[in-house]
């Protein structure tokens, strides 16, 4: 059943978009969603992030209409309207000095926002593992980094405290280290398998499906059994005409369905949320793997339930 993908869709509102989500989670007989990839931050962080959409950077490089620009209280609202159980405030520093900065942000936000799960992130600079290991004592669930955007190789020799503390506690990190959308000096799987090679246990999240290089990403899901990848963008008709998804990999993703995480990048994405769960849907891969993905595997991870 097609969720409706036309632009307009939920544009008076949240309203008829809010009524088509509402049909895809009674469709699934599915609690509600699990999303691992929405994006909440300081204000002036976040309207930075904007214009940087606007400007349709070297990073993006196509127009990116920001689907969701709206306030704080009101994207909180939407998810909730859509169904979100349990979200995150993805966040991330772009240069040394800032990560503790953001994580005090975000561990307040997260105080005052029960259904976020509390998020925390970090940079390759002195003293990273020491803020990452005090920021998983204070409670951080997921941890978020953006190879891309940092511009830095994960295997910097400044972050094996972080990946170490990550591993020995359990902790997932989403980490943008696909090509996509544009390729950056450190993206790619060869530098995130150096990390891997390290620390087997890092409970690694790969956000966009690695995103153009999706087939290797997948092998290192299935060497590696606390990888795992997240659905942001991927498969919607954005995506596609950019970075389509080989057909021939969807024996191998559905093989990994325990594994595979609802994630959105809301509220900064140029089309409806419930595009991304018609794009889910559509794949044909049964109804138990859009189960587990948009609830079940998410819920078990972050112990939902």
């Amino acid at each position: 059943m097609d969720l409706s993908v036309r632009s307009g869709a939920g544009a008076d509102g949240a309203g008829s978009e809010a009524e088509l989500v509402a049909g895809f989670l009674a469709r699934h007989r599915l609690p509600g969603l699990v999303d691992v990839h929405t994006h909440f931050m300081p204000e002036r962080v976040l309207r930075k992030v904007w214009a940087y959409f606007d400007s349709a950077g070297p990073l993006t490089g196509v127009e990116w209409p920001i689907r969701y620009r709206e306030e704080e209280d009101r994207r909180l609202a939407r998810l909730r309207e859509f169904g979100v159980v349990a979200f995150t405030s993805m966040l991330y520093p772009h240069k040394a000095g800032m990560a503790e900065w953001l994580n005090g942000w975000a561990a307040d936000f997260a105080a005052r926002t029960p259904d976020c799960l509390h998020t925390a992130t970090f940079f390759p600079e002195p003293g990273a593992g020491d803020y990452v290991r005090r920021a998983i004592e204070d409670g951080a669930r997921i941890f978020k980094a953006h190879v891309q955007v940092g511009a830095y190789d994960p295997a910097d020799p400044l972050l094996d405290p972080v990946w170490g503390a990550l591993a020995e506690a359990g902790v997932p990190v989403v980490t943008h280290c696909g090509s996509g959308p544009a390729p950056g000096k450190h993206t790619g799987p060869e530098p995130m398998a150096r990390v891997l090679a390290r620390h087997p246990r890092l409970p690694l999240v790969v956000a966009h499906l690695g995103m153009p290089e999706y087939g290797e990403f997948l092998d290192l899901a299935e060497r590696y059994p606390e990888v795992r990848l997240d659905t942001t963008m991927a498969f919607t008709d954005f995506s596609e005409r950019q970075a389509p998804f080989p057909r021939e990999e969807l024996g191998r993703l559905r093989d990994l369905g325990d594994r595979v995480l609802l994630g959105s990048d809301f509220p900064n994405i140029p089309y409806p949320y419930v595009h991304q769960l018609a794009a889910i849907e559509r794949l044909g891969l049964g109804e138990e793997w859009v189960r587990a993905v948009c609830h079940g595997n998410g819920a078990a991870l972050f112990r939902l339930v």
